[in-house]
């Protein structure tokens, strides 16, 4: 037993260590990932999926020029809306990323709420080449989903195999339709055919909850100051070259208002309509980090000690490997 502790220890060691901030939209990530990051020495890593693209900023919540120039960061303002950006690619790129910022040194922090991405790089998820991506779909459910919706084809899978949609979020059509369509081929459940997934880094995951209510008033807040800031004019943007775009039409924030631009809702309604939209994406986003990755959970709105305590927990887990070091060393002198 004691062999095989040692074994692990060992093993822990050589892997990279990376900090990674996780929660509900509107809950203070980049706030305090940039709080850590010059706390701690590190720099950031995007977790949003949204955030490569360089044409949107007010929907996808960037972080502010003047909080970037604080903190490195990584993977934002990296694409155009009309490439196309996997999970393959972002874990790709976040590798490099993550590369280079333990090469200077500096602790790695990814800070984000794409839960799916997040898990995928963490841990070493089966991931596909885009092109066996997109042959590993039956037009079956091509036309499904072009007929009637992201939503409606995950509900399929949902009731085909509970397990396996409870790992994929509903925006992810492309992964909704290869686990429909493995489970059409073999006949067996998406779910049960997955291996046991390992870890590609030695990670602390920090997330940031509160009062759901509370939640839900900073996501209305955050959509009016959205709203002063010009996100009319992005989703109008993103409304007219629609034909041209790729993952930038699941995200939150632009759909939302294609009744208003094509006159069959007034503003107002697809407002009301975008804030509904952003807690029910909290509440996903929630479900996903507590069911599928292993967080430590703290009350940033709550605990006036939050902060002190992240700190803490942070600097006992970058402890932890320097302790098991120093014990194999001793043990190997």
């Amino acid at each position: 037993m004691c062999f095989f502790r040692l074994k692990m220890d060992c093993e822990s060691d050589d892997m990279q260590k990376v900090l990674a901030i996780v929660g509900p939209t509107a809950i203070g990530k980049t706030d305090l990932a940039i709080a850590l990051a010059q706390k701690l020495n590190g720099e950031i890593v995007s977790g949003d999926s949204m955030q490569v693209y360089q044409e949107v900023e007010v929907g996808t919540a960037k972080a502010t020029k003047e909080e970037q120039s604080k903190v490195k960061h990584y993977l934002v303002d990296t694409r155009s809306v009309f490439d196309e950006f996997s999970v393959k690619d972002f874990v790709d790129e976040a590798q490099k990323a993550i590369k280079e910022i333990s090469a200077k040194g500096k602790l790695p922090i990814l800070a984000g709420g794409t839960g799916f991405y997040v898990n995928a790089l963490l841990n070493q998820m089966q991931l596909g080449e885009k092109q066996e991506e997109n042959r590993g779909t039956s037009q079956k459910w091509e036309d499904y989903l072009a007929r009637y919706g992201p939503e409606k084809l995950w509900q399929v899978l949902n009731e085909k195999d509970p397990a396996a949609a409870k790992k994929i979020p509903v925006p992810n059509s492309r992964r909704t339709m290869r686990a429909l369509t493995v489970i059409d081929r073999t006949g067996k459940k998406f779910s049960e055919q997955q291996k046991k997934i390992a870890p590609r880094y030695d990670y602390l995951i920090i997330g940031l909850n509160s009062d759901r209510q509370e939640i839900y008033r900073r996501i209305n807040l955050r959509v009016d100051k959205m709203m002063q800031k010009g996100m009319l004019d992005e989703a109008k943007f993103i409304y007219e070259n629609r034909a041209k775009e790729h993952q930038i039409l699941q995200a939150i924030a632009y759909k939302e208002f294609f009744p208003y631009f094509e006159g069959k809702e007034d503003l107002d309604s697809c407002i009301t309509q975008l804030k509904t939209a952003s807690r029910r994406y909290a509440k996903r986003q929630l479900t996903y980090f507590r069911n599928q990755l292993p967080v430590v959970w703290f009350d940033p709105l709550n605990d006036p000690d939050c902060k002190q305590k992240i700190i803490a927990k942070v600097e006992e887990w970058k402890n932890e490997q320097f302790t098991r070091k120093t014990t194999k060393d001793c043990q190997r002198s």
